[in-house]
This record gives C-alpha cells, structure tokens and sequence, in this order.
C-alpha cells in the first residue's frame, strides 16, 4: 500500500531552511550532504515538493546548466512540483508541475506512485497540506545539531501528541532521527 512520508532535515530548533532558504546549514554537518542510505525512504517511488525547495535544489547545484546533477538526489523518480509560476525545467528530468490543492493532485501522484512510495521531500507548508488533506502517513525528521535564528518553519500545523506515534528513535551519526505515525484526524 502506498505510504506518504514527509521525510525532512531540521535543525534544533525546528526550522528547514534559513531566514534565506538556504540549506547551507545542513550541508555544513558531517554527513550532512550525503545522507546515511538507512534515513532515505528506500521504497520512495515518487517525490513532492513545493516551488521554493524546488528552485533552491536548481539554483545550489547549478541544474539548468548541468541537468545531469539532477539524478544525485532524484534519480529517475517522478518529481510533482507544486507551484503558482512557470518554472525552469532540467532536460531529462520527470517533473510534473501542479497547482492547486493537494488534494486535487493526490489522484494523479498516486497513480504515478502505483505500489511505491510518496516522499514529501519539502517544504514544511506543503506537507501540513498533505496533512489537511489527511494524506500524510509518517513523519520522518533527521535532526541537526545547529540552531538557526529564524527562517521555515518544521510544519507550521498543530498536530497534537494522539495522532502521533513514536515508530523509532536513534542516533544517524550528528543526526537524531525520529520516524512518527500519524494517526488520521479524528471524524466529525
């Protein structure tokens, strides 16, 4: 059965990304930019993610001019690309730009996904419209030991403690991983 996973770095104190959407934070710790194979979700099928990790992941590695960089991370996977804009497109790359909620998408990114997995790859707003959506399945955080003053928040939702459930916790060499259940919003 397919599984929705937002699957994420963070640092300490609970932000994804700068005050400048910069991940240069995380690239910064030991191991940071080559994540330990055991935290990816293996059996990710397909990736999401919003316009701002999307330009980022362009702009840091320089994929308009070497598209070729664009299967480090994303492999052959589809990649749904939730934006308002016209965005840039690598040449070869499966990317399919969407619009709109989440829940409109949600038909035709399973269907892409077929048995495998969706991995929310970022950022912290569009999962919790996955979670509006009541199609996210598991929260996956791999935390840093940096603090940073401000910038993009986690997941800026109130998801209280009974929809949680603790799946694991250990050390990934400076990263605290923590996996969490994610119990569907109650009827009514």
């Amino acid at each position: 059965m397919t599984r929705i996973t937002f699957d994420t770095a963070t640092s300490l104190n609970g932000w994804i990304a700068d005050e400048d959407n910069s991940l240069s934070w995380l690239f910064a710790v030991d191991g940071g930019t080559t994540p330990d194979a055991e935290v990816l979700p293996g059996n990710a099928g397909v990736l999401v993610e919003g316009s701002t990790t999307y330009e980022w992941v362009l702009a840091e590695s320089d994929i308009l001019a070497h598209p070729e960089k664009w299967q480090d991370f994303h492999g052959d996977r589809p990649t749904f690309v939730f934006t308002t804009r016209d965005l840039p497109r690598p040449e070869g790359a499966d990317i399919r730009f969407v619009s709109g909620p989440v829940a409109d998408a949600l038909p035709a990114i399973r269907e892409v996904a077929g048995d495998t997995d969706i991995w929310v790859v970022g950022g912290g707003d569009l999962a919790g419209q996955f979670l509006d959506a009541g199609a996210l399945d598991e929260i996956a955080v791999s935390i840093a030991p940096v603090l940073l003053t401000g910038g993009a928040p986690l997941l800026p939702r109130r998801l209280d403690s009974d929809r949680l459930r603790l799946v694991s916790a250990k050390a990934v060499g400076q990263f605290a991983r923590l996996v969490y259940a994610v119990s569907p919003a109650p009827a009514g």
